[in-house]
């Protein structure tokens, strides 16, 4: 029997390259570039099945030109906005995800991001880099104490739960909005939220971590910026689509809010320019589940997906 053959579209970690050389026809995007439409359309001609990143995009334009043998689409990340999945299910194409595997990693992301935002990071960083300390006084650098602050948390779903778990280590005062209530046994004490505006009026420290929708673009606006108490500080390791860069920036330059710790942005790669100016805003450039151990396990949910596919079960992250 002739092994289905894969394409993958970007250097995944080599335990998950090497699973699977072992069981599939592997073609590798060994140029580690994000794939195009057309390449990705080229592809779907050669291929039983794909595992692609968020840097491939399944337009409904893509979809529509796809070749009827590509089957399924098992993708190596947890959000799937690059996807039209009605025009992937119309098309009888397969589609999963990798969830649960990086909620820690990403968490860890959000909680170094906090921590470096209140404590002005950036700046110190730079003063000891480039020679410039020259001298101590009780008032220098100093920042915003993290233990025992209230932190607002929107979306409490898995990497949502991971980081208010992290923050309880922290003694912080954990608040959070979502679609819906959690159970008291996953609340673990954290204050349920009915609306965003009711929570952000008692975010000392908000961190985001919803997906991106056309009902969460920029809700992050100025307005909702202006319902957080003077101070605050704003966490993103989800989606640069949720928060108003323009609005973020303008509270952070007026003193309203202290800082920022972003890991997404609108533009992607690259980010925003504009902010490079901003030593109150501490960037990174999307790398929340980027530890060997997570990588390895979203590669290898990727590959669970693919080997229930083809055996023809139902696949564990289906969507």
């Amino acid at each position: 029997m002739n092994r289905p053959t894969i394409w993958i579209s970007r250097r995944l970690s080599d335990a998950t390259l090497d699973r699977a050389s072992r069981d599939y026809d592997v073609i590798l995007n060994d140029a580690d570039t994000p794939g195009t439409a057309d390449e990705i359309v080229a592809m779907s001609n050669r291929v039983d099945g794909m595992i692609p990143c968020h840097s491939e995009h399944f337009t409904a334009d893509v979809v529509s030109r796809l070749d009827p043998r590509l089957k399924i689409v098992a993708n190596h990340s947890v959000g799937v906005d690059h996807c039209d999945l009605p025009a992937l299910r119309a098309r009888g194409i397969a589609v999963t995800n990798t969830p649960d595997v990086l909620s820690d990693a990403t968490a860890e992301l959000a909680m170094m991001l906090m921590l470096c935002a209140a404590r002005r990071a950036v700046t110190g960083d730079r003063i000891v880099r480039t020679g410039t300390w020259t001298s101590w006084s009780p008032s220098f650098l100093v920042g915003k104490q993290v233990s025992g602050a209230r932190v607002g948390i929107v979306g409490m779903g898995r990497v949502g739960q991971a980081f208010a778990r992290k923050a309880r280590g922290f003694d912080m005062d954990v608040h959070y909005f979502n679609r819906q209530r959690l159970s008291p046994e996953a609340e673990t004490g954290a204050t349920y939220h009915e609306t965003l505006d009711s929570l952000l009026s008692v975010s000392d420290f908000l961190s985001l971590h919803c997906p991106a929708t056309p009902e969460t673009d920029g809700m992050m606006n100025a307005e909702r910026l202006a319902r957080l108490p003077d101070g605050s500080v704003l966490v993103n390791t989800a989606r640069g689509a949720l928060v108003d860069e323009a609005a973020l920036l303008g509270a952070l330059e007026s003193g309203r809010m202290l800082a920022a710790g972003l890991d997404c942005f609108r533009e992607e790669p690259g980010g925003n320019p504009a902010f490079a100016a901003q030593e109150n805003i501490v960037m990174m450039p999307h790398v929340g589940s980027a530890t060997v151990r997570t990588r390895d396990a979203m590669g290898f949910r990727a590959l669970d997906n693919l080997d229930a596919f083809f055996r023809g079960d139902r696949p564990r992250d289906l969507l």
